[in-house]
């Protein structure tokens, strides 16, 4: 599926003052018998080098008096001076921690700068000020930074019509809706953005994929019409379009809009993928693999498409077929055999498998029989696939047997055993390290791949149809969730 993307609330939002310096110097003149009028008037009239003049003595003689350390806190926020503000409210929270113009000029400042230090000091406000919009739209921008999804939604409720023409803070509120599941409400959400925006393609594509995912394909498709009568509509749009069609059971459209969006941009996989998808729930099984052919006679390296393939030919009992892509994929991607947690490092090292390898193994010069970092070691070790006889191939061996001896019931190192077992032509013992492991982790497909190679080494292979049709199954559930995943995969980083 298109890798829809939602964006990412990154601070346009952040510009909102609860409280601007000239208000704050009024509120801090407020009070009864006020015997700091000159430092108060300075602030109001913005002469802010003088309050800070003004204020210093007053201090001297007062050092507990929060109103006068608030002051401060003004005169240094006026002059730019945020981190000596910052300490100044902070020190006036200390001696009155509800002491409300220090606690909305620390907020304005933590806010900012996106610090959630100002989180607690929001919810300080609130309990003051239950009602307040601005204080709740302030919480609701630090939870969603945060990934508080849920406290963020409800406070971008009670914020009311604070963020109504703002669309980057109403993609937020969207995404979190979506986080939680609640697709219908960030449909709604959405559609206020695309009200703001209505000639943003963009922002069509994002409503009409939360529709979808809102099983309301008849509105997606309304959402996305005027982009499809368009002269010549792009084929983003009519891959959305086609998934639409599809959820609303118009199955012919669905293929023709795909046939449609497969012309205009010929070397995108995830179309194909898409068709064979289709093909699959349709049971066009042979329909689907001509399309793969021609997606493969552009892309002849693109590991998805031979999966696909593999998973079709399965369907018509062309086993022979379906090995062959199955392994061919495998091939160009090594990495569906590395485990996810060395995935995970690997890309925390930016796939620098050196880097990673050099992490565990300064982890184990501590630990020397810790079993998951032994099967880390002996994953990618596997994972650069040097040659059985190897150094990196016998301490891959040995780290590997020594995670199963030291706990039998880690699959994953089982998995990574059976592999080194099969490139060492050990294949009866791959066999059944694959298939202790599937007792721990039966939908693991790597696994059920390797235990077909070795029952195909071994020349036992009765069982191999039957796998082969357990991989096919697995594979394309593990589509289908990858396809729900990338309707509403949030990407970081992507600024509205």
């Amino acid at each position: 599926m298109h890798r829809l993307q939602l964006m990412r609330l990154s601070c346009p939002i952040r510009n909102i003052c609860i409280l601007p310096i000239l208000f704050l110097s009024c509120a801090l003149a407020q009070t009864p018998r006020n015997q700091f009028a000159p430092i108060a008037t300075a602030l109001q009239n913005k002469e802010f080098e003088k309050a800070v003049e003004l204020v210093r003595p007053a201090l001297k003689a007062s050092p507990g008096n929060a109103q006068l350390w608030a002051m401060q806190g003004a005169a240094y926020s006026g002059e730019g001076r945020k981190k000596n503000a910052l300490a100044s409210f902070r020190h006036a929270l200390k001696i009155s921690p509800e002491y409300l113009p220090a606690l909305e000029g620390a907020v304005q400042i933590e806010f900012d700068e996106g610090d959630p230090g100002a989180i607690p000091l929001l919810e300080r406000v609130l309990r003051m000020r239950p009602d307040d919009s601005t204080s709740h739209g302030m919480l609701a921008v630090l939870d969603y930074q945060q990934g508080n999804y849920a406290a963020a939604a409800e406070h971008f409720e009670k914020s009311g019509t604070l963020f109504d023409s703002k669309p980057s803070a109403l993609h937020a509120y969207a995404i979190c809706l979506v986080k939680l599941k609640q697709f219908e409400r960030a449909a709604k959400i959405f559609q206020r953005t695309v009200a703001l925006n209505p000639d943003d393609q963009r922002e069509r594509h994002l409503l009409a994929a939360i529709q979808i995912m809102a099983n309301q394909p008849t509105g997606a498709l309304a959402t996305l019409q005027p982009l499809l009568q368009a002269s010549t509509p792009d084929a983003g749009t009519l891959e959305l379009a086609s998934r639409a069609y599809e959820e609303a059971k118009d199955t012919s459209r669905a293929v023709s809009t795909l046939r449609q969006a497969i012309l205009l941009d010929p070397q995108n996989v995830d179309l194909y993928l898409d068709f064979a998808s289709i093909s699959y729930e349709h049971g066009s099984f042979q329909v689907g693999i001509d399309v793969i052919d021609d997606g493969l006679g552009l892309q002849p390296k693109a590991a998805p498409l031979y999966f696909a393939r593999g998973v079709l030919y399965v369907q018509l009992a062309h086993y022979e077929k379906a090995e062959a892509d199955f392994e061919k994929a495998y091939e160009l991607d090594p990495n569906q055999s590395l485990s996810a947690a060395a995935q995970g490092l690997a890309a925390a090292q930016q796939n620098d498998f050196d880097r990673a390898l050099a992490k565990v193994q300064a982890s184990l010069a501590r630990n020397p029989n810790d079993a998951l970092l032994l099967y880390l070691q002996a994953d990618i070790l596997a994972a650069k696939n040097a040659d059985p006889g190897t150094p990196d191939f016998q301490l891959a061996m040995r780290s590997a047997q020594r995670a199963v001896k030291l706990q039998p019931t880690m699959g994953v190192a089982r998995g990574v055993l059976a592999k080194l077992y099969l490139q060492a032509g050990r294949n009866q013992e791959a066999v059944e390290q694959c298939r202790e492991a599937l007792k721990t982790d039966p939908a693991d497909q790597t696994l059920v791949y390797h235990l077909i190679q070795g029952l195909r080494k071994t020349g036992e292979t009765k069982e191999i149809p039957d796998l082969l049709k357990r991989l096919a199954q697995l594979r394309e559930q593990a589509s289908k969730k990858e396809r729900e995943l990338y309707r509403y995969k949030l990407v970081e980083g992507d600024q509205p």
